[in-house]
Order: structure tokens, then sequence, then C-alpha cells
């Protein structure tokens, strides 16, 4: 009779069992929806997919986040998350290299809600410029351009293209401040850059709305930034190799076409660092503790220079491919944007992309 009772118990308890296991609550399946290694870590975060060509990116003072794509739309990656389209240049041209590039916030945006665009223009054959334009932006729609400097060489080629406004307060060199700084390439055309009536091959300050020249004899620029004493720094492509990264001072001569790397001659500037016989392809720039960050395009890296120690350091080798820009955001983390869609890289699912980098984690 014992054994019946336990048998009978036994049995029930399993049947309990049994219907809580069919019939309690099944935990949902998160394996579609889990980060990937890179997005788990937290050196990184990827903020946005499936853009094409991101050129350059800058900050509004309520954090939201500018894109340029360089087929001639401009994008807004708010800080929800959502991206919106806010802008569409007309008459961009985009063949090769050339197209949308810079972007600029100005400093005084709360009142005046200015941003600054470089775009190249021009008939399909020949005839190609470069310029930049400055709009209204009232957040949502891009409006009212004006054109502020103009007949800047353009081509297929060579470029540059990269607008920042020089820091908020004045360096040892004397610099008048929140000057907007434009980076100009040769336009596939190497004289140009030692031609001082010339526009291309430069970096240009834009002082009581004229264009200066600040400084000469660069190749293609890609990258400025401004360290914490207020000296400028600028990386640009060398040919084939001999990429550079410069400490650029008004009036100085950088040496294009004439020296490379450590070729010397009188009233020209040496790099600090070259790349030799190796290729970085430099893009965008970035200054923090003691650091310069840029991009590499053929270098498919983000490279970290710091100017203290003189060395040079290499992130992430290959991991995102091509990187275009690096800015540091008013959170102190770095947000670079990749370029494997322009026709020179191997795209991944989901390129192009928006990546945020933790300096302190590297």
């Amino acid at each position: 009779m014992k054994s019946a009772v336990v048998v009978i118990i036994v049995l029930i308890l399993g049947i309990v069992l049994f219907l809580l296991k069919q019939y309690s609550p099944t935990p949902p399946n998160t394996a579609s929806n889990s980060p990937s290694p890179v997005q788990a870590n937290e050196q990184v975060k990827i903020l946005a997919t499936g853009l094409e060509v991101p050129w350059a990116l800058a900050f509004l003072p309520n954090n939201n986040l500018l894109i340029t794509e360089r087929r001639g739309v401009v994008k807004l990656l708010k800080s929800d998350g959502k991206i919106l389209e806010v802008g569409k240049i007309n008459g961009v041209k985009q063949i090769t290299e050339s197209g949308l590039h810079g972007v600029a916030v100005d400093p005084n945006f709360a009142e005046n809600q200015y941003i600054y665009l470089y775009y190249t223009y021009g008939e399909i054959s020949g005839n190609t410029q470069n310029k930049v334009s400055r709009f209204k932006f009232d957040g949502q729609t891009l409006t009212n351009e004006e054109t502020l400097v103009d007949n800047i060489p353009g081509a297929p080629i060579h470029d540059g293209g990269r607008l920042k406004f020089g820091p908020a307060s004045p360096s040892e060199r004397g610099e008048p401040d929140k000057l907007l700084y434009i980076t100009t390439g040769d336009a596939a055309n190497p004289s140009l850059s030692q031609n001082k009536d010339s526009l291309a091959g430069k970096i240009l300050k834009v002082k009581d709305g004229k264009a200066e020249v600040y400084s000469l004899g660069h190749r293609n620029p890609q990258g400025i930034t401004w360290d914490n004493e207020g000296k400028l720094w600028a990386v640009e492509h060398g040919q084939s190799a001999t990429d550079e990264i410069n400490l650029v001072e008004e009036n100085k001569n950088y040496g294009w076409p004439t020296i490379r790397g450590d070729e010397k001659n009188q009233g020209m500037e040496n790099p600090i660092l070259h790349s030799g016989s190796g290729t970085w392809a430099p893009a965008g720039g970035a200054f923090y503790k003691d650091s310069i960050y840029f991009g590499g395009l053929r270098g498919a890296a983000l490279f970290q220079y710091d100017i203290k120690l003189k060395e040079l350091k290499t992130h992430f080798k290959g991991q995102f491919g091509r990187i275009r820009d690096v800015v540091l955001g008013p959170d102190n983390m770095l947000y670079i944007t990749t370029s494997n869609l322009d026709g020179r890289g191997n795209p991944a699912p989901q390129d192009d992309k928006i990546i945020r980098i933790n300096p302190e984690k590297l």
C-alpha cells in the first residue's frame, strides 16, 4: 500500500513538473540581436550603418552629428540614434574622389545657424572646381546657400576638402581664432601647389570673408587638428608613399612637389613624420591627450601619433577597413567614418558605418 502511494506521488510530481515546463514563459530568442564581438567590446560602438561613403562629421551644439556623403547628401545622426536626410546639394560633381567633402559648424551656430560645406562642381567633362558654401540649418533642413570661397581648382582626384574652425583661444603663434580653415589638394596638377596665386595645394584660412593662403606646398591634405597649445597639425597623402604628418606654421612651404620625405630644399619644411615606403593614405584628424588620431584609407587603421613621445601606434588594423574621418566628440570619444564603398575598399555587410571609439581603452 505504501509503495503504491509513493508511486502515485511521484507520478503527480512528474506531471506537475511537465506542465510547468510546457506552460512557463519562454525567454525570447535574442541570438539575432546579439551584438558582434566588436559591438560588445567597450572600446567601440557602431552608431550607424548603411551609409554611402560618409566623408566628414561635425557636431552641433545639441550633440547631434552632421554627416556628409560624397554623393551630395547631408544627413543628421540624432542623439537618439535616428538618421535623417536634411539636405541634398544640387550640382555636386562626383567622379572618383570628387564630390561633397567637408562640413563645419559655425562657432556661433546658436545665434546664426550657419554650417559650411566643401564640394566639387562643374561640367561632366572638364571645368572642375571646388567651392565652400555657407548654409542655414534649422535642425531639419539646409537652406539659403551662399558661396563663401570659389574657384578652388578641382579634379577627379586630389581635392583636399577638410573644413575646420580654429581653436577657441589664441595660440602661441598669435593666430586669430575661430577662423575657418580649408585644405585643398593639387587637383592632379602638382605645379599649382607652389603657385601662390592658386588656391590649390594649400591650407587656407577665411578672414573677413576672404580666403588667404595659410601654408603652401601640399599635395592632398585631408586632415587638420590643433593641439592643446593651439598649434596646427595636418596629415596629407604622399605620392604612392611618404604620407606626412606636418606641424603647420603660417606662410611656410611644405615642399610638394619639389621635395618628399626627408629630402631637403632651402625654404621648405620637412614633415614631423612620414610613412617612408609604406602607405597610410591619412584622412581626418582629432587631438586628445598629447596624441593626434587620424584614419588610414589604404592603411585601413586608426593611427595615433603621440607628439611628446614621438611614437606612432596603429589600432584596429584591417578591422573596419578604410577610415575617412576622425573627430573628437563633446564626450571625449572618437567618432570615425568608414569609406569602404568608395570604389577602393572591400565592403563589409552594413557598410559604410559611423563608429564611436573610447580613446582611454586603446
